[in-house]
């Protein structure tokens, strides 16, 4: 293989990192990189466990010196959540990741780039192949499906883990650790519609270049939900002009705000058609102009084309449709007044599609307060009994708690002040980390969640500046090192 990554130390942890991006690896097609962990480990003579979910464990035996120190787990996740631009040509089953190089910066090509969390994944492979770092011994834990409800984490058998101490390599933000995070939870609404063949002229609506991000990190950034714009844009012009609805689609992932969404309705005659491109391009400049500042390439697009005869869905489940998107809980639902402002709940429409037997709907409510969770799971359903839809939930994970007393918190607090003469931050993190699946059935548990910087994650802008992956392994191999004493 030829790598693109040149000039970073350590060269291997670089190359792993390439490795890794030239094997798909989207949520519930891990099995390729899995069983690349397990050749890996096997080549080197190391103990590895695979499951059936593709979960795997890696031990290593600690240093010369270290051997009988307590052992530390290292635990990050293999799957990547697989995202495009619009009009990229990319087969996220087959393909692997085409990286870009430019300027220290490490991106793909019109594709996320699945930092999070090969960075982590690499950052494993690099300790457990480097002979010259001194460690304890380590348990590194490679987990599948956490992009779709943390299922990897769920189902290892953590019995085969005899670590109590954890660091998870899951955090984006270098000189940030995070020490507690948010449990959540995804909905998924359900409605079956018939649809009734409509001719006349064809109004298609088209919604880009909004930011997205990350439906728990980037929640309180003000990024628009193009699902929630859409269905502004769609009611009125439904209310003003007429029309029946014939598609409505946005999103793809359920943790990933929608930067997307395309509509059409058609029209018995041109002129109702023509007064509803106005209604549309009408609203279109509003909504432009009320977030010029956050949403600077908020783009949408009206096109008109006559002689259509299309399945459209009866009123009655437009209505329906239009009614969940636009009352569903989304964005920020409530902050904490003690924690300057910190996020306690939210929610995520990140799904929305309506294809000729149903609508689906899905959404990701996340709370570090388990009440706030159950309050928006029964908002959900109020929501779903109301317009007819059924309701479902899976992928329900705990929170993970803020511990008063940590011995890897202070030793990372430490280092990090040693190496850079700063200070770590340490914050609450209202995203979905697997350090609460893991806590729960390991008493006693000492953790932490730290990584190198990832920028727009979950997002075709998913970048990693490589300066700061070549510092955090610094500061890993000197955290290991102090845990071998």
């Amino acid at each position: 293989m030829e790598y693109k990554i040149l000039g970073f130390q350590p060269e291997k942890l670089f190359h792993y990192f390439e490795d890794i991006c030239a094997i798909p690896r989207g949520s519930g097609n891990e099995k390729g990189i899995s069983d690349f962990l397990v050749k890996f480990a096997e080549d080197r003579g190391l103990t590895v466990y695979q499951d059936e979910a593709y979960n795997v464990i890696i031990k290593k035996q600690g240093s010369k010196g270290a051997e009988d120190k307590p052992p530390v787990m290292l635990q990050g996740h293999i799957d990547m959540v697989c995202d495009k631009l619009a009009g990229v040509e990319h087969d996220f089953e087959k393909e692997g990741i085409h990286l870009i190089f430019k300027d220290g910066v490490i991106s793909a090509d019109g594709t996320t780039l699945g930092a999070d969390d090969g960075a982590a994944v690499a950052l494993m492979m690099m300790v457990l192949d480097d002979e010259e770092i001194i460690h304890p011994p380590v348990e590194c834990v490679f987990t599948t499906e956490e992009e779709v409800g943390l299922n990897g984490a769920r189902t290892l058998d953590k019995s085969k883990i005899t670590a109590r101490t954890m660091i998870n390599l899951d955090s984006e933000e270098e000189g940030i650790a995070a020490v507690s995070c948010a449990g959540g939870v995804r909905v998924r609404l359900t409605k079956p519609v018939e649809r009734v063949e409509a001719e006349g002229t064809l109004v298609q609506i088209k919604i880009e270049g909004l930011l997205g991000g990350h439906s728990g990190t980037d929640i309180d950034k003000e990024r628009q939900n193009a699902d929630l714009l859409m269905a502004r844009i769609v009611e009125r012009m439904m209310c003003q002009t007429g029309g029946k609805l014939v598609t409505f689609s946005g999103g793809t992932k359920d943790n990933a705000i929608p930067r997307e969404c395309e509509a059409s309705l058609i029209y018995e005659d041109r002129e109702q058609a023509e007064n509803a491109e106005e209604t549309a391009c009408a609203l279109a400049e509003i909504i432009a102009a009320e977030n010029a500042s956050s949403e600077p390439d908020f783009a949408c697009e009206v096109s008109v084309e006559e002689g259509r005869s299309v399945p459209a869905l009866k009123a009655e489940d437009a209505e329906a449709l239009l009614g969940v998107i636009r009352l569903a809980p989304n964005g920020v639902g409530r902050r904490s007044m003690k924690m300057d402002g910190f996020v306690e709940a939210s929610s995520n429409l990140g799904i929305v599609k309506a294809d000729n037997e149903e609508i689906l709907i899905v959404a990701a409510p996340r709370s570090c307060v388990s009440s706030l969770k159950e309050d928006m799971k029964e908002r959900f359903a109020l929501l779903a009994k109301t317009f007819g839809f059924a309701i479902s939930y899976r992928g329900e994970y705990p929170g993970w708690d803020f511990k008063e007393e940590s011995r890897i918190r202070e030793v990372f607090s430490d280092s990090y002040r040693e190496l850079f003469g700063k200070e770590l931050e340490l914050e609450a993190l209202h995203a979905g980390l697997e350090c609460g699946l893991f806590a729960d059935a390991l008493p006693g548990l000492d953790a932490i969640a730290v990584g190198p910087t990832l920028n727009n994650v979950h997002t075709p802008d998913e970048n990693m500046p490589l300066d700061s992956f070549e510092r955090f392994y610094m500061l890993l191999k000197d955290v290991l090192a102090r845990l071998a004493q």
